[in-house]
């Protein structure tokens, strides 16, 4: 009979199944790490922390502590929105919708007060579809 060690993964994986609280607590502790668990690195880790924030509808605060650690471990404001794309389908957009604000913001990008100094959008009367003021009533050159 041969004796072949299974891979920790799998043993860490048995372990969680049966709800041994000694590896969630290790796991759930920010510097308790479980040496024989497989750790992802610290941006993508931080990157998929945001993803969780998006799925839970997390307050503001949450946000503003999981961006800070994914631009430290390098991150940038593209991978953040590549972040709500690869959540957007298990999600939903109301998740997304309500998540982007508190990202830009994070990310030190005030979307709100950006949105605020922008004209209105108006409603095509024939066709009900929004369209910008400079180009939807037959403004020849859009304004500078």
């Amino acid at each position: 009979m041969s004796l072949t060690m299974e891979p920790s993964a799998e043993a860490a994986f048995r372990r969680l199944t049966i709800g041994d609280t000694a590896l969630i607590s290790a796991m759930a502790d920010p510097d308790g790490r479980v040496q024989s668990v497989r750790h992802l690195d610290s941006r993508t880790e931080a990157l998929v922390q945001v993803g969780v924030l998006v799925a839970i509808d997390a307050p503001p605060s949450s946000f503003r502590t999981a961006i800070d650690a994914a631009l430290m471990s390098g991150a940038d404001v593209e991978d953040l929105l590549a972040v709500l794309v690869a959540v957007a389908g298990s999600v939903g957009s109301a998740r997304v919708i309500s998540a982007a604000p508190r990202i830009a913001l994070a990310a030190g990008y005030d979307v709100e007060a950006a949105l605020e100094r922008l004209e209105p959008l108006e409603t095509d009367d024939e066709s009900g579809r929004l369209v910008s003021p400079q180009v939807g009533r037959g403004a020849e050159t859009p304004p500078r």
